[in-house]
Formats: structure tokens, C-alpha cells, sequence
């Protein structure tokens, strides 16, 4: 994606925008975005907030509006670990994540918030991680409820 910078001036809509393109000939595609975490490096509290507004409003937002045009579909958000703003490192525990189907609706964790708070509390924990893809892709009513 052009535009593409890894931090908090990356290209949003170009990301978004690419996502729904290899869709039309693809059936899975996985968009990242590096700059929460940079921002939690940084211990930078405002960036980190303004890099998870701008990835909802111009990727998810976007995707979400779309995405019921091709069919069914499943789509997780997550991030690969949690970055401490206080830390500015990585840590190990567990990392919030949503999923959202054409197929189920209903929602797991009413009234929980989507945070680090609730991923580690919160009964939606897939323990080791590197199995929620795995499960998402073969199993994913597991990974749901």
C-alpha cells in the first residue's frame, strides 16, 4: 500500500481501501497496523489513542460498511501483544480481540469495553494465543460461543 509507514501517518484508507480490492479475487486477507504499538513504545497516551481512532474510523469503519457485499464473511481484530504505555515494551498477556461473522450475531461479552482490562478478566481467553488463528480459521463457533 503506498502510503504505508508503519507509525501514525500511515496510509488508513489505503490499507482499507486494499483489503476490500484483494477480496474481489481472495478469500482472506490481513491488514496490520503497527502504529498503536509504536505509540505504546513511545509511552506517547494521545497517539496511541488517535492510531486506534483513526484505525476504527478509516479501516474497520470502512471495511464494515463493505464487507456484507461479499457474502458471507468472519473478521477478527486483535493486536499481537500488548504494549504498555507505562512498560513501552511488549508483554505476555493476553491481547483483546473481536470477532464478527455474517453467520452469528449475538455478542459474548455484552457490556465489556475491547482493552487489555477485559482480554486479560474476560472468559474469551485462547490459551497458548498462536491457536486463535487457528481455531478462527477452522473451528471459529469456538472462538465465538
Amino acid at each position: 500500500v503506498q502510503g504505508a509507514t508503519g507509525y501514525i501517518d500511515t496510509n488508513y484508507e489505503g490499507k482499507a481501501k486494499m483489503a476490500l480490492d484483494v477480496l474481489n479475487f481472495m478469500d482472506f486477507v490481513f491488514v496490520h497496523l503497527e502504529a498503536p504499538d509504536e505509540m505504546g513504545h513511545e509511552g506517547n497516551a494521545e497517539g496511541k489513542i488517535r492510531a486506534i481512532e483513526l484505525f476504527d474510523e478509516k479501516i474497520v469503519g470502512p471495511i464494515l460498511t463493505k464487507i456484507g457485499a461479499f457474502g458471507h464473511y468472519r473478521i477478527i481484530v486483535l493486536s499481537d501483544h500488548p504494549t504498555p504505555l507505562d512498560l513501552r515494551t511488549h508483554v505476555s498477556d493476553p491481547s483483546p480481540f473481536a470477532v464478527l461473522s455474517s453467520e452469528k450475531k449475538e455478542n459474548r461479552a455484552p457490556g465489556m469495553s475491547f482493552n487489555e482490562i477485559n482480554a486479560k478478566a474476560g472468559n474469551l481467553l485462547i490459551s497458548p494465543g498462536h491457536l486463535l488463528m487457528e481455531k478462527f480459521i477452522k473451528d471459529w463457533k469456538s472462538v465465538v460461543g
